[in-house]
């Protein structure tokens, strides 16, 4: 069964579409009273039991649609004490989970959840990865009744025996499309593989791939098909948000942010990046030109990305600089630019980035930034969406155009000025200890935090003495030669000082000769050539040496066998 009809305008309740009184009542708590297209279409089908995919744009409202249903089909307390229920029917084992492909994503649908179910006490559970197992295991040994998480935490929980998906009755598979494109599909088949045969599932993406659909063919039972779209939105883009494309210098990129977040009517703002070195440089720079910036990307631990996301809604930072991790169902009000500082990987990227603004029926603006290398890119994106910026326009952070398209002060430049700087910034939002597993606990630049420096022991400062002769002062322990006593070194060094004496005012000592080439008869003339100063203290060393001619030092030379015979007369001598 299919519907592709149109939906109608917003003129029907929440109340009106049969949800529990309850529910309706949590809803207009916050606001909400009017369902969107999808939302209008999908819960008739979906509380009636039947398998449902529904697929509709970014930002039009997918999470209520899947969640109000999932929500009346637990049973709680409250619906034992109005008779709607009985006693034997409540269960502490989850009764409905819902599997999404990013951290973020599965917080903003498990707040939605809570928000709704409010007046009903539902208990909901958000179980991912970066986070200590331990708070997790014991919410789940306390009891909870509806389970949002992340395939991987929710595959080892539930292979470990701590997640019971014996009492599932419903399953919502969100962004299936992004779970295939991340690899997580033989994982969520694992999951479902675990659940009740007899349960009701929902499957619902803005994008259909094969892949998905040959998924929901296995495992869903005769599913109705809903796409739901607005009578003035026949696009694949969302007609509120306004579009621009600019062909820009990546070495100019940063001056170009900084004067469009200066345009006027600003509100939050959302910069997207491939890379996360990209991010965090991006995030960095703009920090540096005086806006309250933060960074989610997939080198920061998780308390580091919840505390950029925390301080993003609450309003102490305004701009948060993110890689795709950030680009699906993150649901901020008042976001009113998104700035695509690179090109997206392709159309599909392209939707989700945009979509972050123009959500709910607001309006918003929507940058892309095209350098040279990245044209051909472009160009597919732009055929695959039929747009109109096939040759994007060549931009520079002067350009008067870029000034007069985003509605920029003219007097705007790549400083914001100290007088607009009111945000509190990143800093005055504290980080969570979430006991992170896997020792990443990083903090806002996303490098690991130091460890603390190994304190070596002071090095013991080296003494250099003066001797005179070779020969070190006396107490040393090089004054004691091998074989001799220290009495005959103090005597050598004695001597040595006489002879110095001797020959002080003749001429000043030459230094001593070590490891000299020299030629035949070389040597002789050297000995010759030493004077009568130094013959005491030659004397007594070379005394000491006959004795033991072993223990004194060889030296290299190269002589002839005349010239060692020469030497040997004058060494006795």
């Amino acid at each position: 069964m299919r519907h592709t009809e149109e939906a109608s305008t917003l003129s029907t309740t929440f109340r009106d579409l049969g949800i529990l009184p309850e529910t309706a009542e949590a809803l207009e708590a916050v606001g909400i009273t009017s369902p969107f297209p999808i939302q209008e279409m999908t819960l008739p089908v979906a509380l009636a039991g039947t398998d449902v995919i529904g697929q509709a744009k970014t930002g039009t409202g997918k999470t209520l649609g899947f969640g109000l249903p999932l929500l009346d089909s637990v049973t709680v307390p409250a619906d034992v004490e109005l008779g709607r229920a009985t006693p034997e029917q409540l269960s502490d084992a989850p009764q409905a989970l819902v599997v999404v492909p990013t951290r973020e994503l599965c917080q903003q649908v498990t707040n939605d959840l809570l928000t709704a179910g409010k007046v009903r006490n539902v208990r909901v559970l958000s179980i991912y990865g970066g986070r200590a197992y331990e708070p997790q295991v014991e919410a789940l040994n306390k009891g909870v009744d509806v389970v949002v998480g992340t395939p991987g935490r929710l595959l080892d929980l539930a292979g470990q025996k701590k997640l019971r998906l014996s009492q599932i009755r419903t399953l919502v598979l969100d962004e299936a499309d992004e779970m295939l494109d991340l690899g997580f599909l033989p994982d969520v088949e694992k999951i479902i593989e675990m659940l009740p045969t007899r349960r009701q599932t929902m499957l619902f993406s803005a994008t259909m791939p094969g892949q998905v659909i040959s998924l929901a063919r296995r495992y869903m039972s005769q599913p109705t098909h809903i796409r739901a779209t607005a009578p003035d939105d026949e696009g694949q883009t969302v007609a509120n948000t306004t579009q621009h494309v600019f062909r820009a210098h990546s070495l100019d990129k940063p001056e170009m942010v900084a004067r469009i977040l200066q345009a006027e009517g600003r509100g939050l703002a959302m910069i997207f990046c491939r890379t996360k070195r990209t991010a965090a440089d991006v995030a960095e720079q703009l920090t540096r030109r005086g806006f309250a910036a933060g960074a989610v990307h997939g080198d920061l631990g998780q308390g580091a990305r919840e505390q950029a996301l925390r301080a993003f809604r609450n309003g102490k930072v305004d701009v948060l600089v993110c890689t795709d991790v950030a680009a699906r169902g993150i649901d901020v009000d008042n976001v009113t630019h998104v700035i695509n500082y690179q090109t997206p990987e392709d159309e599909k990227t392209y939707l989700h980035r945009i979509g972050r603004t123009g959500r709910a029926g607001a309006s918003g603006t929507a940058v892309t930034l095209v350098d040279w290398d990245d044209i051909p890119r472009w160009q597919l994106i732009n055929k695959a969406l039929e747009l109109d910026f096939n040759d994007p326009e060549e931009t520079y952070s002067t350009s008067p155009h870029l000034y007069e398209a985003l509605k920029i002060p003219k007097e705007a430049k790549g400083i914001l000025p100290r007088a607009e700087r009111t945000r509190a910034g990143l800093a005055a939002e504290e980080i969570e200890d979430l006991g992170e597993t896997g020792g990443r606990s990083r903090g806002r630049s996303g490098r690991s935090e130091a460890p603390a420096e190994r304190t070596r022991p002071a090095r013991k400062p080296r003494q250099r003495r003066r001797t005179r002769g070779a020969l070190r002062p006396e107490g040393t322990e090089e004054a004691r030669t091998d074989g001799g006593t220290a009495a005959e070194a103090v005597a050598t060094a004695e001597g040595a000082q006489g002879g110095e004496a001797a020959g002080e005012g003749t001429a000043p000592r030459k230094p001593r000769r070590r490891r000299t080439r020299t030629r035949a008869g070389a040597t002789a003339s050297g000995a010759a050539a030493s004077g009568s100063a130094e013959a005491p203290a030659t004397k007594q060393a070379e005394g000491g040496t006959d004795g033991e001619g072993a223990r004194k030092p060889r030296r290299r030379t190269r002589t002839r066998r005349t010239a060692t015979t020469a030497e040997q007369p004058s060494t006795e001598s």
